[in-house]
């Protein structure tokens, strides 16, 4: 099991130490997250300072790119690492879809399924292997004249990974994708339960199995020696589950442990402004299932026994930020991450 850490893009001399950091601490990678800057020149920029390490975006948001150019940078960060790169892609909420980028977003899981098969016909062209025709419900690409192809290298066998949290969108990454980003927010009840099941509907509607399907799960791991060192991650946490459960859609991420009507109450508060209140009502028992706090020592230990049978890579969600706070902890996490790597 592979150990990154996720981070968002930024001035490449920030993403550059990082980078060079968390290459030297031992870890596999590292995931960049779309926020308020596109990942392509990050994930760029973090090669050239740890070539060794393996890039994935996780995820670019989908519907604002053409599909083909979506396929043509991937394909050149492709070439550029030398196959360290993993596309990850994800529809994000409508709200940004329609009013930030402006472009349609409805039916975002029928829409996601045709864009990775555009992105996926338009890389077998890029190889020769057949002729540019994809027309889906969606996207349309049937010419790619010899002057707009690109050209060929050494590491032609890209991934295409997919944001999946409802089990429509679950059941589509079975079908079409590589991988699958799981939500930050989820709990071992929710992976095995719901995930999974939908999950092999997917792969068994598409004559695939659970096996061809990379699980990418971000982790809110919060280790320290003592309560006092561990505090900030874990309040850090707390606000992070407490935004995420929030949305009315995850209620059930409560509802299947029991903790009902904690997703109508968050929403609440969100609506009044209240952020402290909001982390006031994740409580520890929250935490057991949506979180790993415990000592340095434990930390590689728990992430084997929670994720080592159904993740392929588990990216440690506050690894990044914790290391530009407190810059002698990245040996700490690099030894869990070798730890985990070595298990």
């Amino acid at each position: 099991m592979h150990v990154d850490v996720m981070t968002q893009p930024g001035p490449w001399d920030e993403v550059q130490r990082l980078a060079t950091a968390v290459e030297g601490a031992g870890f596999s990678g590292m995931v960049m997250i779309e926020t308020n800057r596109p990942p392509w020149l990050s994930v760029a920029a973090a090669h050239q300072a740890a070539p060794t390490l393996d890039l994935a975006t996780g995820i670019a948001v989908a519907f604002p790119r053409s599909p083909m150019v979506t396929a043509q940078t991937a394909w050149e960060l492709a070439e550029l690492t030398r196959g360290r790169f993993r596309l990850g892609l994800g529809s994000q909420v409508r709200a940004h879809v329609e009013r930030r980028y402006g472009v349609a977003f409805q039916p975002p899981v029928a829409r996601l399924r045709d864009y990775v098969l555009a992105v996926k016909a338009s890389w077998a062209a890029f190889r020769e292997d057949a002729p540019l025709q994809h027309e889906g419900p969606f996207y349309r690409h049937t010419l790619l004249p010899t002057m707009g192809r690109p050209r060929r290298h050494d590491h032609e066998d890209l991934t295409v990974d997919i944001a999946a949290v409802g089990p429509a969108m679950v059941k589509a990454a079975g079908e079409v994708a590589d991988g699958i980003h799981v939500h930050p927010f989820h709990s071992l009840q929710y992976l095995r339960s719901r995930l999974l099941p939908a999950l092999e509907a997917g792969t068994a509607a598409a004559g695939r199995s659970v096996a061809d399907v990379d699980l990418i799960v971000p982790v809110f791991a919060a280790p320290g020696d003592s309560p006092e060192e561990r505090g900030p991650l874990v309040e850090r946490a707390r606000a992070q589950i407490a935004f995420y459960g929030s949305t009315k859609n995850y209620a059930y991420q409560f509802d299947d442990l029991g903790f009902e009507g904690t997703s109508a109450r968050l929403n609440e508060r969100l609506k009044a402004g209240d952020l402290a209140g909001m982390a006031e009502l994740i409580t520890d028992d929250m935490l057991e299932h949506y979180a790993v706090v415990c000592r340095w020592d434990e930390l590689a230990g728990e992430l084997a026994t929670r994720y080592s049978d159904l993740a392929h890579r588990v990216v440690m969600y506050t690894a990044a930020e914790d290391v530009v706070r407190r810059p002698d902890n990245v040996a700490r996490w690099g030894e869990v991450a070798r730890a985990v790597r070595a298990a």
